[in-house]
């Protein structure tokens, strides 16, 4: 499942997770134990990718974020794929 912000939202999310973690910057962040490589980080920064809700929930949690102040949604699994065959 993946967690897609609206425009904006996602970096202001990750702005507020730094600052409450006390990381000056996204490779700080990683030494805090999460396995994901610096470039992945940085596209989900800077909104090019929509976040996997695993990490989602590991980032409101080191942050102490508030959810109610982001507008988001949840996506499924297969969202986005084609269906294949003839109709």
């Amino acid at each position: 499942m993946r967690v897609k912000f609206h425009k904006g939202q996602q970096r202001r999310f990750f702005k507020e997770v730094l600052e409450n973690a006390n990381c000056p910057s996204l490779r700080n962040l990683i030494e805090r134990g999460f396995d994901i490589p610096y470039s992945t980080l940085k596209s989900y920064f800077n909104e090019n990718r929509t976040l996997p809700k695993e990490l989602f929930d590991n980032l409101s949690i080191l942050g102490n974020i508030n959810l109610q102040n982001y507008e988001f949604s949840f996506l499924e699994d297969n969202w986005g794929k084609v269906k294949g065959g003839k109709n």
